[in-house]
């Protein structure tokens, strides 16, 4: 009996001391076991962290983020802080939005619309047999249109006119400054030119300021020139043509086909305009400073061409304009050009007209009369 109750309690004793230890264990393993998982969780957070930051820059430099829209085409460099890093990143750059293209007028009325036997890209075209006045090919002649630096022209017209001294030294002032399209000139303010090298440079190679000095230094200045033009005007029977400024950067000096054939028929019995509009070249001294002008007109330097006469134009609202006297198979040509779209359009046009002409009979290209005074 003794012996089985110091057994029982021994039992019971070695069940006392084993349940603490074991529960301590336990206890141990749980805490350990918490703090491993605490420590995975934060490792996993902090290997997120980076993997999100590098796939942000991955994205960034990846080709797909290279070839991914962008606003106009263009990214821009930002520095930004990730993690208390700085981190480069390559965002979409804000950019205002393009302004529409300006239409031109002939457009807006529709002038795109016509056809003609050539396929011409100038929404107006005129070409005139000019001994005889015979229409050899026509569209839209009777419409008035922006003319550009056609106006050129009868600047020069209404200056040889005024039989003004050509050696008198002119200055181009801040009248001449283009607030109209505020384009750019190569002629410094404070320069000064003779009245003949400002005509030449604004015939040959279209100098805007040339030109509006030409015309402020006419008897009674500026007003008094553009009503010479358009006496001029009247006077040639240009009765679709007005003039607002000397060298046509305002859409409002306007004319036609029809008119512009005349101009350029008056204008080619001028022996210095027919010099000066065809030069190919020319070199001015602007008052201890050389500079050398080109001719707007490539064709002047094609010697399978006999320009008589020539004036190139371009605004927005004009689109690319060509008018010109020349020679073709021994013929006095005038054409007229107004409208083309594209740089070369223009000189193209004039191509496909001479080459057209070169296949034809006077008799077969036309029989209409232009009401243009004979040569």
């Amino acid at each position: 009996m003794l012996k089985t109750v110091c057994a029982i309690f021994l039992s019971f004793s070695i069940v006392l001391l084993t349940v603490p230890a074991t529960a301590a264990s336990t206890t141990q393993n749980s805490s350990a076991s918490a703090k491993k998982k605490s420590a995975d969780k934060k490792a996993a957070a902090k290997k997120s962290g980076k993997t999100a930051a590098k796939s942000k820059r991955g994205a960034a430099a990846s080709p797909q983020a290279k070839n991914a829209p962008r606003a106009n085409g263009k990214m821009v460099r930002k520095v930004v802080m990730v993690r208390g890093k700085r981190r480069v990143i390559y965002v979409a750059a804000r950019t205002a939005p393009e302004a529409p293209p300006v239409v031109s007028a002939g457009d807006r009325a529709g002038l795109n619309r016509t056809r003609d036997p050539l396929e011409l890209k100038s929404n107006v075209v005129l070409v005139i047999d000019q001994s005889s006045s015979q229409v050899l090919l026509e569209k839209n002649s009777g419409v008035a249109l922006p003319i550009a630096s056609i106006t050129k022209l009868m600047t020069s017209m209404v200056v040889i006119d005024a039989r003004q001294d050509m050696n008198e030294v002119l200055e181009i002032t801040t009248a001449e400054i283009d607030r109209e399209k505020n384009t750019h000139s190569r002629l410094r303010i404070g320069a000064h030119l003779t009245r003949a090298d400002m005509l030449h440079i604004a015939l040959m190679s279209s100098e805007n300021r040339a030109a509006a000095a030409l015309g402020r230094s006419y008897p009674g200045g500026t007003p008094a020139f553009i009503a010479a033009m358009n006496a001029k005007a009247a006077e040639l029977g240009m009765i679709g043509t007005h003039y607002v400024d000397a060298n046509g950067l305002s859409s409002r000096n306007v004319s036609t086909a029809s008119d512009l054939a005349k101009l350029v028929v008056a204008a080619s019995k001028q022996p210095l305009i027919r010099q000066y509009s065809t030069d190919t070249q020319y070199v001015v001294d602007t008052g201890g400073h050389l500079q050398q002008y080109a001719n707007t007109n490539h064709l002047v330097k094609n010697p399978d061409w006999d320009i008589g006469v020539q004036k190139t134009g371009y605004i927005s609202e004009a689109g690319r304009c060509l008018v010109m006297q020349a020679k073709i198979q021994g013929r006095a040509i005038v054409m007229v050009f107004l409208d083309s779209k594209g740089k070369l359009s223009r000189t193209a046009d004039a191509g496909r007209v001479r080459k057209w002409l070169a296949g034809n009979t006077p008799q077969a290209v036309g029989n209409n009369h232009a009401g243009i005074p004979e040569s």
